[in-house]
């Protein structure tokens, strides 16, 4: 869904399911760029790569995109597709002694729009080579049909799990507006999980790392212990586990067909992917490499890795014992126990929250401890006997 891609950047609203990295209400701390160039970056930089923060008319605020200074000389993520955003891309290339045109390859590392918005645009002015993930590149040269279909899958979930319809109708309808920060682009070449992408001064291994979207990316530089990180791990903020259509893979026809339909009338719920989980799998892998600097789409790098992906992966475990706690009294719908848990919030951002609260009860199904009845028009859970 584009709304469930991107932040609302309206202030009633805050933020939505794609731009909020973190726990409804709470957002990442906008980083300057006179800061970005500062000390927290300096071991990156004599590593020849750069961070380059661009706004966003999110409430996630600066999304950071890096510029590695090797040949081929690559732009990591890109940015929202905003004339600003453009605007201080070249400056800071500039800065740097570069011209767009300089740009000979482009990373996406995930699909939500602030990373991936400019993506088309960049490609065609620079003549770079546009690189993702083999999974990405479907949604990316689909943009319209994908996040229409992902669109109408999020408004049949938020309708069986107890939104008032109302309420989603517009988030549907503000999703489709919001889609114009984004766009389509032709991918150049995919790269699968486990390959290395080869500079002259490096290795970066691509290693698939789905939770925060289907399509998260790390790209990893084991002879240096430096991993590019997107939003799959941020240093002060959780990224949330976005429910999210199923990625359509270039080698399935029907899928890649679908994406290219915008139909607006949503159809039957579709089966609930389990983003929390895969996070949760995926956290722990990237916990098992041996990582000195991190360095993620939002806020400043990621030191000691291992003992923040531990807090990260408790605090999941606890807050979905308190959803558990809210299931005593009996049967509630996720939308109710976001009520419960955010009050109006879960209104104004009722996919963020509902993909907080469904997350959290995949962990609690999986464990059998919770039991759920989609026997009726509108999904509930109840605690296990």
């Amino acid at each position: 869904m584009s709304l469930g891609r991107h932040s609302i950047p309206v202030r009633p609203c805050q933020a939505d399911r794609d731009a909020s990295h973190c726990t409804p209400v709470r957002n990442t701390a906008t980083v300057s760029s006179s800061q970005a160039s500062g000390t927290e970056y300096a071991d990156a930089a004599e590593l020849g790569i750069h961070v380059i923060p661009l706004d966003t008319p999110f409430a996630v605020g600066q999304v950071n995109t890096y510029l590695i200074e090797d040949d081929p000389l690559t732009l990591v993520d890109c940015g929202p597709n905003t004339a600003s955003a453009l605007t201080q891309l070249e400056r800071q290339l500039e800065d740097r002694g570069h011209r767009l045109s300089d740009l000979e390859q482009i990373f996406i590392t995930h699909q939500h729009l602030d990373h991936s918005g400019l993506a088309g645009i960049l490609a065609a002015r620079s003549g770079a080579e546009l690189v993702t993930l083999d999974r990405l590149a479907p949604v990316l040269e689909n943009w319209a049909g994908q996040a229409g279909r992902s669109d109408d899958d999020a408004l049949a979930l938020m309708l069986a799990h107890g939104v008032e319809a109302p309420v989603a109708e517009a988030l549907r309808a503000v999703a489709t507006i919001i889609r114009g920060y984004g766009g389509a682009a032709r991918v150049d070449r995919t790269v699968n999980d486990g390959e290395e992408i080869v500079f002259t001064g490096r290795r970066l291994e691509v290693q698939y790392r789905p939770g925060h979207s289907p399509s998260d990316t790390v790209l990893y530089d084991r002879a240096n212990r430096v991993a590019l990180l997107g939003d799959h791990l941020l240093a002060k903020v959780s990224s949330n586990a976005l429910v999210d259509s199923p990625l359509p893979l270039p080698s399935d026809p029907a899928r890649s067909a679908a994406a290219t339909s915008d139909s607006t009338t949503p159809g039957p719920p579709p089966r609930r992917p389990e983003p929390l989980l895969a996070y949760r799998d995926s956290l722990m892998r990237t916990r098992l490499l041996e990582i000195d600097l991190g360095l993620g789409g939002h806020g400043p790098p990621v030191r000691d890795h291992r003992p923040l992906i531990t807090g990260r992966l408790s605090a999941q475990e606890r807050r979905a014992e308190h959803f558990l706690t809210l299931l005593a009294d009996g049967p509630r719908s996720a939308h109710e126990l976001a009520v419960l848990r955010w009050g109006r919030v879960a209104i104004t951002q009722a996919f963020l929250t509902l993909s907080e609260v469904l997350g959290h009860l995949g962990l609690l199904l999986a464990d059998g401890r919770v039991i759920e009845d989609a026997s009726g028009a509108i999904v509930r859970f109840h605690a296990a006997d």
